[in-house]
């Protein structure tokens, strides 16, 4: 009880009930669920061209030929990319930065991936699918979440990708602003997607 206590969401009965569940539950179950937090943290790891969590060296979506390889999205974690993925309405890639710019925290850009999203602009070669050709980007689409830090992100990666050769856009506004794209429906993210806005001018 005080290890399940410890995950987040989980307050005190609900560890309660967790742990009688397992205890309840046959053996084989409850080994079935030790074992997949074991290969969490054994096998899963960041994909080397995005930063999504994947359990190998890249992601599905990086290695399928068939996505819109001119078209990447920003966002701040792989939760945001699974929200977004789930709408089935984007075909393009994505980029994780794996956080946002808080200086109060003392989360500056060398703390995030922004480097490596400039290097997939760059050199696109560098970051072709097993067995296909890297094609440039031509559409960066910033999708991070409608906050103080957000937007900040956003300012400081448009001014990074200007002279780069891409158009930048942003998802448009019909996520409230201080909400997380992870609460978001499928409807609002569809939208989202859908009614970007440029950046630009």
């Amino acid at each position: 009880m005080e290890e399940l206590g410890r995950l987040p969401g989980i307050g005190r009965r609900s560890a309660e009930r967790l742990a009688f569940h397992l205890l309840k539950g046959d053996e084989p179950s409850a080994m079935r669920l030790a074992r997949a937090i074991e290969d969490v943290k054994k096998t899963v790891r960041h994909c080397q061209h995005c930063f999504t969590l994947c359990d190998g060296e890249l992601c599905q979506i990086c290695a399928d030929p068939r996505r819109e390889r001119q078209r990447v999205l920003v966002v701040e974690q792989p939760k945001d990319l699974i929200a977004l993925e789930q709408t089935g309405m984007y075909r393009g890639l994505y980029h994780v930065l794996m956080g946002r710019l808080a200086p109060l925290d003392g989360v500056g850009p060398d703390s995030l991936t922004i480097d490596r999203l400039l290097e997939r602009i760059d050199q696109p070669e560098r970051f072709a699918p097993p067995g296909g050709e890297g094609e440039a980007i031509t559409e960066v689409i910033l999708g991070l979440n409608p906050t103080l830090e957000g937007d900040g992100t956003a300012l400081y990666l448009a001014d990074a990708l200007k002279g780069r050769g891409v158009a930048i856009s942003r998802l448009a506004r019909g996520l409230p602003t201080g909400w997380s794209l992870e609460y978001a429906n499928k409807a609002v993210l569809g939208d989202a997607i859908t009614g970007r806005q440029s950046l630009e001018g």
